[in-house]
């Protein structure tokens, strides 16, 4: 079942790009963007990551935390992290189990894991969904929705 607006955010184990474990426990009472995406390094998701990048200061200025998500290893994520100088959590989801709790369907006639980036308020409840492969429209959208909530 795929999360809809109105969800709780789902509670969840991952391995971070520094082999830790994050629990989504620890943003509890805290807005955070969970972003699903493709692949490291690829042009798409390498803009989005960027992008996210670039605008984190007006999401950490929101209290938000920024979250991405993929199937790559954890040693991907850490090499992907350094080259681009991303601030932000990476999730290492390589069993897919996260895509599946979310519901982040795939793309390209299932060929391609999906793009996905979902919202949830300081309450852990969604209140914005965005599935598009357009890589750079997902920062714009969750950056308004959360500045629409303050």
């Amino acid at each position: 079942m795929a999360i809809q607006i109105g969800d709780k955010l789902p509670h969840f184990t991952a391995v971070k790009q520094d082999g830790t474990t994050f629990d989504s426990n620890s943003i509890q009472n805290k807005p955070v963007v969970i972003y699903f995406y493709p692949k490291d390094n690829t042009p798409g998701c390498t803009t989005q990551a960027c992008s996210f990048r670039d605008a984190y200061q007006d999401f950490q200025d929101l209290g938000v935390e920024v979250i991405g998500v993929s199937s790559d290893s954890v040693s991907s994520h850490q090499n992907f992290q350094q080259k681009f100088k991303l601030p932000f959590i990476l999730l290492s989801d390589a069993d897919k189990k996260l895509r599946k709790l979310f519901g982040v369907p795939s793309a390209l006639f299932g060929l391609i894991p999906g793009r996905v980036t979902y919202v949830f308020d300081a309450y852990g409840k969604c209140i914005y969904i965005f599935d598009s492969m357009k890589a750079k429209n997902h920062i714009a959208n969750a950056l308004i929705t959360l500045q629409s909530i303050k």
